[in-house]
Formats: C-alpha cells, structure tokens, sequence
C-alpha cells in the first residue's frame, strides 16, 4: 500500500508486437491443418478442392498483401500486424495508427470472386456475409481496449481491404462507420485522410497498441 493508502498499480508483462508477420496467425492454422491431414490437403490442392487449409493458407496470403499496401504509407505512421486479442485465438490483422487516425484493417481475400457493396451490405459471389458488422464490433472492441490500457479516448475505424476480386469489386455505397476498399487503393485512401492525430499522439497510441498485455487486459465482449 502507498502512503495514500492505494494499492500502486502493476504493469502486466508484455512482448513486443512489432515484430509479428502479416498473416502470422491464418498461416499457422494453415500449418496446423496441412500438418494433420498432409495427403488430403495435397489430393484437395490438386483437384482444387476448397477446405478449411485453403481458407486459412488464402487469408494469410491476402494479409500479407494488405501489408506490402500499408508500407507504402510515410514514416509518421505505425502498422501492427496479427494483433492477438483475448484469449481464444482470435487476432486483427492489421492496426494501423497514423496522422489520420486509428485503424483496424480485416483483410478479405476472394482471389476470383464478385464483392458488392451497398452500406452495410456486403454480398461475395451472391451470397451476403457480415464483414461490416465484424469490422465494426472489431473497431469498438480495440477502441476500449486501447483506452483502458492508457492511450486515452480513441476513436478507432473499421476497414474491410477486398483483396483479389477478380470478378469486380462494386461499391455502390460506403457502410457510414465503416469503410470498404479495394487493397491497391488502401494507402492512398488512408494518406488522404484529415489530420486527426500529432506525432506525439501518434507515438502514444502506437507504445501502448504494441504492448501485447493491452489486447488481452479486458474480457468486454
């Protein structure tokens, strides 16, 4: 106890997430599943076979695309990749913390397929799925944890990156909260944003986003 009669606070111990590989967590579930099952994964890549390896191998492949994208942006902004967050596996590909703001970037990888957009509708080949309403509760989620790990309010935006595509990419209207691009399009977008942050605002956020003991502090959700 302090002369106060408070209880000092502990810092949690942390690594570094600095040094974590785009794609690092889809490519070692890929591993683990090509690992498990080696003769099915090889007969399924012949025949061309879609599995649970392929989605995770595809994924991995799209964000480290998403990352060759986001080193184009200048030196005054940071990029974390594969943030692990809580304690069931789960991780964001991509934060990013710039003179634009906070960003969490969900790398969507559909090498030959159509994605349409229309506000919070996001539609591959026909088939609608919740890639807005993930992006969104994934911004929230690394807003309060980034809050209540030190770095102050922070308003975060959620960005799903289409990667591949081939069959178009339409976008007939943005979510509002969330935006949809395209990933050749990503940097150049976020370098056009207006001016939210310092540098030295800048460099709070990004110490404490790169302290794994941040992403894992709160169970909210």
């Amino acid at each position: 106890m302090s002369a106060a009669g408070e209880t000092a606070a502990v810092e949690l111990p942390w690594t570094d997430l600095t040094s974590r590989r785009p794609g690092a967590a889809a490519r070692a579930k890929a591993v683990e599943l090509r690992r498990a099952a080696p003769v099915r994964t090889l007969l399924a890549r012949l025949l061309g076979v879609h599995t649970e390896e392929r989605a995770w191998r595809i994924g991995a492949d799209g964000e480290e695309a998403v990352a060759a994208e986001l080193a184009r942006l200048g030196g005054r902004w940071r990029v974390l990749h594969a943030v692990p967050v809580g304690e069931r596996g789960s991780d964001i590909d991509h934060v990013v913390v710039g003179p634009g703001g906070v960003f969490t970037i969900n790398t969507k990888h559909h090498p030959r397929a159509r994605v349409w957009v229309g506000g919070s509708t996001v539609m591959v080949d026909g088939q609608r799925v919740p890639y807005v309403r993930n992006s969104r509760h994934e911004a929230r989620r690394a807003g309060r944890l980034l809050a209540a790990a030190g770095a102050g309010p922070v308003d975060v935006t959620g960005v799903v990156a289409v990667v591949g595509a081939r069959g178009g990419l339409i976008i007939r209207s943005q979510p509002g909260d969330v935006v949809v691009t395209g990933r050749r399009r990503l940097a150049r977008w976020l370098g056009a944003q207006p001016p939210r942050l310092t540098d030295d605002e800048v460099a709070r956020v990004h110490d404490v986003a790169r302290r794994s003991s941040t992403w894992v502090r709160h169970r909210p959700d």
